[in-house]
């Protein structure tokens, strides 16, 4: 197989422009600035990584995401750094030859390609409710992961169940990693996931193939190890009480912390608040609207985005927010209150003073 130097080189691009592209790619995995060697290391030597990416019950919104990938771009990755063999929602095979590479895709790479999966199976009615080529896609899914690497969960859909596995969930729309117990299950949520994030997990396995460091819940680190809340640009007025009130009222102009308004960053565990959307431009506390917590479990269970977290106690032992927003008026208000105290005795000392030298 192929490398992915050898495949770049081919299509006219120079050492100068790879070494810098491995410069990006360790900057956007936060590695240290020796890892770009290893990153070229990887990329001039290893064979690219063979990826069968699959579709269950989901929007396609993951791969809307993926494509609009700036570092990497998402065709340096897909035709470059993996060998995408097969992706039925991209490919141009359709039908009984899309079916044949798949099962060719298996049979040569055995043990050794990704599994992609977007989107979740529903178990209701032995998986009636999504057939792919004519058979139930948990068919597909578990045949397809008992000789994969590894397997990767797109998407709240295929990390949590999202939309469709809210209640009452008739389809009975599963999780993948409570179908597939004996592989490892890299899951990478939100609705979408960050175009970047998803395009780095593919560029950490196939620098150092193997899987990234997951937490707890099997999401990598490296983009879900803090809450967007930690490095919320907004976080100064959160911690000075400030926060908007109503939408387009005099706070929200002023930018102020949307939590009253329903923000979920302070229980949210993304990337979104550092790495940002559509090429970093922006995420949509920056547009002005609150986190909805899309990379959580159950998000939609948890009542409307705009229900405010109740009584998160971030400002002292036995402060919330409303009380710390008092708190920080009562000081404001004591603090005038010892100025012009202190002013009006100075007042009439001065005044003490100039009569007594009158006398």
């Amino acid at each position: 197989m192929e490398t992915f130097y050898s495949v770049i080189r081919r299509q006219g691009i120079t050492r100068r422009s790879f070494y810098k592209f491995c410069s990006l790619t360790a900057t956007s995995l936060g590695l240290e600035p020796l890892a770009a060697g290893r990153i070229a290391n990887a990329l001039e030597t290893k064979p690219r990584v063979p990826v069968i990416w699959m579709h269950g019950l989901e929007c396609t919104c993951c791969s809307e995401s993926f494509i609009r990938s700036a570092h990497p771009l998402a065709k340096d990755a897909v035709l470059s750094m993996i060998s995408l063999d097969y992706d039925d929602t991209i490919m141009a095979a359709a039908g009984h030859q899309a079916e044949a590479i798949l099962e060719e895709t298996r049979a040569k790479h055995k043990g050794q390609y990704i599994l992609a999966v977007e989107g979740n199976p529903p178990l209701n009615e032995g998986g009636m409710f999504c057939i792919d080529g004519g058979k139930p896609f948990v068919e597909k899914l578990k045949l397809m992961a008992d000789d994969a690497m590894a397997i990767v969960a797109w998407g709240a859909c295929a990390s949590w169940g999202c939309v469709q596995a809210a209640k009452p969930n008739p389809t009975q729309a599963t999780p993948i990693d409570q179908v597939i117990t004996n592989k490892p299950i890299i899951k990478v949520p939100g609705c979408p996931p960050i175009a970047e994030v998803m395009t780095g997990v593919v560029t950490f396995i196939t620098t150092f193939g193997r899987l990234p460091e997951l937490d707890r819940q099997g999401r990598p680190k490296m983009f879900y190890s803090q809450r967007i809340h930690d490095k919320c640009y907004r976080r100064s007025h959160f911690d000075a009480g400030q926060f908007v009130e109503e939408w387009d009222d005099e706070a929200a102009r002023r930018g102020y912390c949307l939590y009253k308004m329903g923000c979920k960053g302070p229980t949210t565990y993304n990337a979104c608040s550092t790495v940002r959307w559509n090429g970093g431009v922006s995420f949509p506390i920056q547009s002005g609207h609150g986190c909805i917590g899309c990379s959580e479990d159950g998000f939609w269970d948890e009542g409307s985005f705009y229900d405010r977290l109740t009584n998160i106690k971030q400002f002292g032992i036995e402060k919330n927010a409303d009380q710390i927003g008092m708190a920080a008026a009562g000081a404001v208000g004591a603090a005038v209150a010892v100025h012009a105290a202190v002013t009006a005795v100075k007042r009439l000392a001065s005044k003490r003073e100039d009569a007594n030298q009158d006398h």
